[in-house]
């Protein structure tokens, strides 16, 4: 049997490069392929914070639900916006190599870092780090595609905005003027890419299977196991990296306040012969060593 395979992404530049990525991969391989745009929620809503939609998965249940509809037979995603649990019926295709996983600076000079200053992101997770380095900043929202977030930085006073430097490395778009944030822990997944497929697909699991990145894949199952244990269902600020050197694993997590205050991190290493379970245990050892009230304290302040 062969069969066109539809590529569901939404219609973002980034989201429309990453899509394309992986259509050329699946032709070089012999297959034939489209691509479905489709636009999300949370594309369309660029007035409220994230947490504030209330909806699992913004920007990947418009995708979903075309692909419970049979729409599309895969798609397309950043994974660090995907739910750590998929929707019934749909599973993980592929884990594509990863990318650059650092959070970045564009700013409009530095001159501000040792004064008042006004830093602009749409993440939790972001800004507590931000505020837990510069306590007298403040942090304002900033929604939309990569693109959307760079004008509005130009159109406003803001001194600088954070961005994953794999969405602007990937389009072309980061300017010469940003810094590497090497102390700030990376959103769980950040730099990969996930291709989700139909449970029942045959022809399309065989398909994607054959781009799959075994160690990125690896890294980012820690981290979004270690996620998925801390958060609870509740969106809160978490930062987690996997690394694999040799024959070890190396990780390094945390969970933030919402303003920053409070920081409970976790560093460890294991051998890659020994992960399973591993993530859930590091989020374990947030949760005794305080966790568990802080996040307590962040699902009271987010109702």
């Amino acid at each position: 049997m062969t069969k066109t395979i539809r590529i569901g992404t939404r219609d973002s530049e980034l989201a429309l490069w990453q899509a394309n990525l992986v259509k050329d991969k699946l032709e070089n391989l012999g297959y034939t392929t489209s691509l479905v745009p489709v636009k999300s929620t949370g594309d369309i809503i660029l007035d409220k914070p994230l947490y504030e939609l209330g909806i699992t998965g913004i920007f990947t249940k418009t995708l979903d639900i075309a692909m419970i509809n049979g729409d599309v037979d895969i798609a397309v995603h950043s994974m660090k916006d995907v739910p750590t649990l998929l929707p019934k019926g749909i599973i993980e295709g592929a884990v594509l190599s990863r990318a650059n996983v650092k959070d970045i600076l564009v700013h409009k000079g530095l001159d501000f870092l040792d004064r008042d200053g006004i830093i602009a992101t749409g993440s939790l997770r972001r800004k507590a780090q931000w505020l837990h380095k510069y306590p007298g900043h403040k942090v304002v929202d900033l929604r939309g595609n990569v693109n959307t977030r760079m004008q509005k930085l130009n159109d406003n006073t803001w001194n600088g905005a954070i961005f994953a430097a794999a969405g602007l490395e990937r389009i072309d778009l980061k300017p010469d003027n940003y810094i590497d944030l090497d102390w700030m822990i990376p959103a769980p997944a950040q730099g990969a890419m996930l291709v989700v497929v139909n449970k029942e697909d045959a022809f399309c699991k065989e398909a994607v299977a054959k781009l799959n990145d075994k160690e990125t894949q690896q890294c980012v199952h820690i981290e979004r196991s270690f996620l998925r244990k801390l958060e609870g269902g509740c969106t809160a600020p978490i930062g987690a990296l996997a690394t694999i050197s040799g024959d070890m694993l190396n990780f390094e997590g945390a969970l933030f306040s919402l303003d920053g205050k409070e920081k409970i991190t976790i560093a460890k290493k294991i051998p890659i012969t020994h992960l399973n379970g591993f993530g859930e245990q590091c989020a374990d050892e947030v949760l005794a060593n305080g966790g568990d009230i802080l996040m307590q304290k962040i699902k009271e302040k987010l109702k």
